[in-house]
């Protein structure tokens, strides 16, 4: 049988399609293993840890991201940092270091790590205690503040007395993670708390920022007047502005916290993701926080099902093969990453190698 011209020219179509996803797959492949023999190699001392320095926070994270890319907990690299976590579980559930004010943050990332591993249970206690630690220190009428004040339902370092997105979308993962679903008591709070850090006013969010933009972007918390340590001052108007990292994870929070993609929320912040398109700086803060931002890009966008995004421009983007062609350009030969900006602790190799992991395990292409 002869094949027509139109037959031929949708074989070799085809057929480029075809190489051209297995080129993709090669390269996410490759980084993936390269940056994982790092942590290996390089990354984790001998008792476990990764950048023990910070606490338990970098460990849990490049555990995690292990895990997420394929790498089962019986892992040599993965048991052993599993052991090394496990030496901070406190009595009372959290899992931090002692006297650190950093508690939510600590005992979520490493929840959701013993969660990642707890394949045959072995863990399940640990959760459960970890699961109500969390729920007792997340800001709320113990703590003197009840669903009128704009702490409620929040989670914070603790150093700044007062709450904020990053630690309550911490929080939420963690929950999530646990098993609560958008019917348990704490989800709802910490959702409250999440939207009224959106430039975006509804029933849920009448804080005097929301009025200010409307452009269904986050910022980092209503609390304390909007106090924000991320380089951003508010506008000559006493708006608080909106940036990437911080959008990201509020969308995320959304969606992990039971809201559906036609709620008015997520389809604003779904805007603004489209509106702010850019996988080579976090928009609205720079080089700052790069790979923290690219990776709740990859959790939020993954979580909503928004396989495209359109831009400004109205121009369609794979944001999967996009996002893994850029961070196969950023990784070192050795298989790590650096951030050249190091605020927030992103001149950590461990920590950025980790993000760029997790990124990764969200950016798988499409067969």
């Amino acid at each position: 049988m002869r094949l027509t011209k139109p037959l031929l020219a949708a074989t070799a179509v085809i057929l480029s399609l075809s190489a051209t996803t297995q080129a993709d797959e090669n390269a996410h492949a490759k980084a993936v293993a390269k940056a994982i023999n790092y942590l290996r190699t390089t990354g984790q001392a001998a008792d476990g840890s990764f950048s023990k320095q910070v606490g338990p926070a970098v460990t849990a994270i490049c555990v995690t991201a292990i895990m997420q890319n394929g790498r089962s907990p019986d892992d040599p690299v993965v048991a052993k940092g599993l052991k090394y976590l496990e030496k901070f579980v406190a009595a009372d559930g959290g899992i931090h270091m002692k006297g650190t004010t950093y508690r939510n943050y600590d005992t979520s990332l490493s929840l959701v790590c013993f969660v990642a591993a707890n394949k045959d249970g072995r863990y399940n206690k640990i959760i459960k205690k970890a699961d109500s630690f969390l729920k007792k220190i997340q800001w709320d009428k113990e703590e003197g503040h009840d669903e009128a004040s704009f702490s409620h339902g929040g989670a914070g370092y603790g150093k700044h007395k007062r709450p904020d997105l990053n630690n309550t979308a911490h929080l939420i993962e963690a929950l999530k993670a646990a098993g609560n679903g958008a019917d348990s008591e704490a989800m709802k709070k910490a959702l409250l708390f999440v939207s009224r850090c959106q430039n975006l006013e509804t029933e849920h969010n009448k804080t005097p920022f929301s009025t200010k933009v409307q452009d269904g972007g986050f910022y980092y918390t209503p609390a304390a007047g909007g106090s924000n340590p991320d380089l951003l001052a508010k506008t000559a108007a006493g708006a608080l502005r909106s940036y990437g990292s911080m959008t990201y994870s509020g969308l995320k929070s959304m969606i992990y916290a039971g809201l559906k993609k036609d709620d008015p929320r997520v389809k604003a912040a779904v805007t603004w993701a489209g509106k702010n398109y850019d996988l080579t700086s976090n928009p609205g803060l720079g080089a700052h926080g790069y790979f923290y931002y690219v990776h709740t890009l990859a959790k939020a966008l993954d979580a909503a099902g928004e396989d495209i995004i359109t831009d400004a421009q109205g121009k369609k983007h794979d944001w999967r093969k996009e996002l893994t062609a850029e961070l196969v350009r950023r990784q070192a030969a050795d298989g790590s990453w650096l951030n050249k900006t190091p605020r927030w602790l992103e001149g950590d190799p461990n920590l950025v190698t980790g993000y760029a992991l997790m990124t990764l395990s969200h950016c798988r292409p499409k067969k």
